[in-house]
């Protein structure tokens, strides 16, 4: 079931800029047009003049702009996760992917095995915003940190956050900022090899080691810290390189490619390797329950699944179990919905360290 947005407690948070609730909801500043995080700097606005809303989305589809101190676009993600609807969590995906650059709502719902009107509904219920908004404030955030954390062209930004033309992206920005996109840029260069580089939020506590691990074990190219895969025009729709490194709390990411259109789906992509979506404060308290992981997850906090490449699998990742797990162990790990995964990934690193005892 979601859990309803508490206003008193969402002002609490805000009041107290509560990194734990980053992400988790955005406030709405009736008095300036504005939304910002829960975590923003600037001074807490009076109660009678702000609104909470459970996504960006929802606050641009109210009409609100993005706060130009907080920068929504660098908050954890939380839609895909939230544990409330596998559906919307993968329409969020394919969606980040760029499903609705170039497609339509009708054509996503298609591929989910659903209606439009019922992926709508759901959209609202669970983002109070429909697919459209949610792709579209998507693009604008994903062009905001393009402007202001690359050198990129204005006409390479729009190509690369998805925007139809350069017309439309200025429109875009004009109408939502008072100003053009140029306005928004501050000092950047790209990456040593003429990459686009982005810093990918995530949310504490991140077990990185874990993941490098796990990565390098399965195969990846993993070399003093620094995860890299090429890319390919048959898979990624271009050839070119990507590769990724912790850097104080957050992924940078730096992506190699002549064609820029492919890189909201490459970022999709590495957000999805490195679970950077997942909410370890909600896995933790769902997994507690089983007195058998509790030890594990107080010793352990953080642990995320390596994700693949190419999600082609049906089922949420985050509920999907190892093929050799025991009949009698999946009956137990039923409890453990809708983090079965991380029950699993957890339950290995007990009986690892067993071993080693």
């Amino acid at each position: 079931m979601d859990q309803p947005l508490e206003p008193e407690a969402c002002y609490r948070a805000v009041a107290t800029r509560d990194l734990r609730f980053d992400g988790r909801f955005f406030t709405c500043v009736k008095t300036t047009g504005i939304y910002c995080r829960p975590v923003c700097p600037a001074r807490t606005p009076r109660r009678e003049n702000v609104s909470f809303v459970p996504s960006a989305a929802a606050a641009e589809e109210a009409g609100y702009r993005a706060c130009l101190r907080c920068r929504p676009e660098t908050a954890p993600d939380m839609g895909a996760w939230k544990g409330t609807s596998a559906i919307v969590g993968r329409a969020l995906a394919l969606i980040e992917a760029g499903a609705l650059d170039e497609g339509d709502v009708d054509a996503l719902a298609a591929r989910l095995g659903m209606g439009e009107r019922q992926l709508r509904r759901l959209f609202r219920r669970h983002l109070g915003a429909a697919p459209v908004s949610v792709a579209q404030t998507r693009r604008v955030l994903l062009a905001k940190a393009l402007i202001q954390e690359t050198d990129l062209g204005m006409a390479e930004v729009a190509l690369a956050s998805g925007f139809g033309s350069v017309r439309r992206f200025n429109e875009t920005f004009q109408a939502l900022y008072g100003r053009p996109p140029s306005a928004l840029r501050r000092g950047a260069t790209r990456g040593d090899g003429g990459g686009v580089r982005l810093s990918l939020a995530y949310r504490a506590p991140y077990d990185e080691a874990a993941m490098l691990a796990a990565l390098l074990t399965r195969g990846d190219s993993v070399q003093a810290g620094v995860w890299r895969r090429a890319l390919s025009p048959e898979v990624d729709g271009a050839a070119g390189a990507v590769s990724a490194r912790f850097d104080k709390g957050r992924l940078a990411v730096e992506v190699e490619t002549p064609d820029l259109r492919v890189l909201p789906g490459v970022l999709a992509r590495v957000r999805r390797v490195f679970d950077l979506s997942a909410d370890p404060e909600a896995i933790a308290a769902d997994l507690a329950v089983d007195s058998g992981l509790r030890s594990a997850l107080e010793a352990r906090p953080g642990l995320r699944l390596a994700g693949d490449w190419l999600e082609a699998d049906d089922t949420t990742p985050s509920d999907r179990l190892p093929e050799d797990f025991t009949k009698t162990l999946a009956e137990r790990a039923n409890a453990w919905r809708p983090w079965r995964a991380y029950g699993a990934l957890y339950l290995k690193t007990m009986e690892t360290r067993d071993v080693a005892a």
